[in-house]
């Protein structure tokens, strides 16, 4: 059996940017709040003690989150960078596809909708541009409103979000071996388009 400051640290990491309040980590961890405390107390020492971790605990207005130090910012920015060009994986593209069609829109929808965390590619898709956050949801925990940007309409060579094409316009050829439909085929010219902006920026 870990540790509570292990399944704190657990929790946190799938919890990804939208965190966890105090008292649902009480609840999870079946603690008090004092005893929450200083669980994220002993956590945060020890991340910060130890050279060899690029992550830290950030305790706002109830919120935990277990983010990126400000030390490893370069790295995580020149990663980005470098993969700009690359395409998007399939989880990103599924969880674009959401976004565009249902925003705004929550992470915790968004899994819903999925089956599964998404944090980690949404997390991707904020850092390319690609997503943005527009507002909270009025909901308890006030979780972040999800919307697609001006980048996005760009990155996929569209007007508006008007030029979306609809579902049910989709071909055969727009579903792969998997039987997933790929919503954005009907341009395929995300990488293309990337390559002449920035082409045309030199």
């Amino acid at each position: 059996m870990i540790s509570k400051m292990a399944q704190l640290e657990a929790l946190l990491y799938v919890a990804g940017d939208n965190g966890i309040d105090s008292s649902n980590l009480c609840e999870l961890l079946q603690v008090g709040k004092p005893a929450l405390r200083e669980l994220s107390k002993n956590l945060r020492e020890k991340l910060q003690k130890n050279p060899d971790s690029g992550l830290q605990i950030q305790h706002l207005n109830d919120i935990y989150k277990l983010t990126t130090r400000p030390e490893a910012s370069k790295i995580i920015e020149n990663f980005f960078q470098k993969d700009l060009t690359k395409s998007l994986s399939q989880s990103a593209l599924e969880i674009l596809s959401i976004i565009a069609y249902r925003q705004p829109i929550t992470r915790v929808e968004i899994d819903d909708i999925r089956g599964v965390n998404s944090s980690g590619a949404l997390q991707t898709l904020m850092w390319r541009g690609l997503v943005k956050i527009n507002g909270k949801k009025d909901a308890p925990g006030h979780p972040n409103l999800y919307v697609t940007s001006e980048y996005f309409l760009q990155y996929f060579g569209y007007h508006s979000l008007a030029d979306l094409p609809l579902i049910e316009d989709f071909e055969d050829d727009s579903i792969n071996s998997e039987g997933e439909i790929d919503l954005f085929a009907a341009k395929g010219q995300a990488d293309k388009n990337i390559a002449k902006t920035q082409k045309g920026a030199k």
